[in-house]
């Protein structure tokens, strides 16, 4: 661990011309999926710590990686307020989603999962072949429409596996087989496709698009879109198998018709293809989620005078590394020399390479053997055990 840049006496002693010091700790974890929003973290981890020690300074800056929640994390900063827009969901259903506005600079915060999700779906209405990232580009339409200057969406979640070809549809773009019809939405009608058409008008132009994504798989391949991700899409084996054709011809089409190639990029395979898609059509810059989170709240200046920084998130195993909040949240805390601890719902497999990125320990909030019901029940008071017991043994 690098040493602290701002060595201070030791909490709570005072001597001649020296104040007793407050401990410090800043919180940034994650959420919890289907259990805890990140806010819902922070206040849990905060009651611990009071516990033990009732005087700290505690900052929290719940977090997100361009995975669900990342909307929510945007709405609790500065001045930006929530919008609604009437769209479409995965399967073409009429609901509504959410964005976040900031006015004065006019930015949009898109997270697409709430037009495109999988919780959007039950179980056995999953089906990649046809769910459609198109209400997520009706959200960017009215963004566009509002006059937005810059627009930051984020792509975990989705539910889908079409390239983004539904979201480009929204915009204007056709998708043509080989005798001109346009192709019907979903991953598994991009083997026939032929022809991409761009919109003559173009409006996004000029407009700054960051894509925050949570992952780094590339479009195709073992490691890609459709064999990773595929699965918990809905897609059986052989339909994993048809999904990647798809993609493979819809990169050769990008490549011929936008002069694009994209299918190697980290990240171009989030989403089922969606990153690959937004760069492709709207000339979109991918960039890991927990970076641009990082950047929006601050992140690092309130770390700087920071003793302690707490993170966690639901499981802690490889994928950790992956561009996922902790080791993001990590990495800065290292770049400070500030200690940093995981507290998660589970901690599994090979996770110690997280010590060379910053990681100070690595803590499992079960007490014991559990039930995921009944982890989910017990997750305040179990966070709120486990700061306690971390501080404690910093204080």
């Amino acid at each position: 661990m690098p040493e602290q840049k701002h060595p201070r006496p030791p909490f709570g002693t005072q001597g001649e011309g020296v104040q007793a010091l407050s401990m410090h700790i800043v919180l940034a974890p994650d959420s919890f999926k289907e259990c805890l929003s990140a806010q819902g973290v922070c206040d849990s981890l905060t009651r611990g710590i009071r516990r033990a020690v009732p005087d700290a300074i505690v900052t929290t800056a719940p977090m997100a990686d361009g995975g669900d929640g990342t909307l929510d994390a945007f709405l609790t900063l500065g001045s930006n307020e929530e919008r609604t827009v009437a769209v479409t969901d995965p399967l073409g259903r009429s609901i509504r989603a959410r964005y976040a506005w900031e006015p004065a600079a006019r930015e949009a915060f898109i997270e697409t999962a709430t037009a495109c999700g999988l919780e959007l779906l039950s179980v056995d209405e999953r089906n990649p072949l046809r769910t459609t990232t198109f209400g997520a580009g009706q959200i960017f339409a009215q963004a566009i429409a509002d006059g937005a200057q810059s627009v930051f969406l984020t792509i975990g979640g989705s539910a889908t596996n079409d390239g983004g070809t539904g979201f480009a549809r929204a915009m204007g773009y056709r998708f043509l087989d080989a005798s001109g019809k346009d192709l019907p939405e979903g991953g598994g009608a991009l083997q026939k496709l032929a022809k991409i058409v761009s919109p003559a008008e173009q409006p996004w132009k000029g407009c700054h698009i960051v894509i925050a994504c949570d992952v780094d798989n590339p479009l195709l391949g073992a490691n890609g879109a459709a064999a990773i991700f595929g699965p918990q899409k809905g897609a059986s084996p052989e339909e994993v198998v048809q999904l990647d054709a798809g993609l493979a011809n819809f990169a050769d089409c990008l490549a011929r018709d936008l002069d694009w190639d994209s299918r190697d990029t980290p990240g171009a395979g989030a989403a089922g293809g969606l990153g690959s898609g937004l760069m492709a059509f709207f000339g979109g810059r991918l960039l890991p989620g927990v970076e641009v989170m990082i950047d929006a709240i601050q992140l690092e200046d309130k770390i700087t005078e920071a003793d302690l920084v707490i993170t966690g998130e639901g499981r802690t195993d490889g994928q950790t590394l992956r561009g996922k909040v902790c080791a993001g949240v990590a990495k800065t805390a290292a770049a400070h020399g500030v200690p940093c601890v995981i507290l998660s719902g589970a901690v599994d497999g090979d996770f110690r390479q997280l010590y060379s990125q910053g990681v100070t320990a690595v803590f499992s909030i079960s007490p014991g053997p559990r039930t995921l019901t009944e982890a989910y029940a017990a997750a305040e008071d179990d966070l709120a055990a486990a700061a306690e017991n971390v501080v404690r043994l910093v204080e």
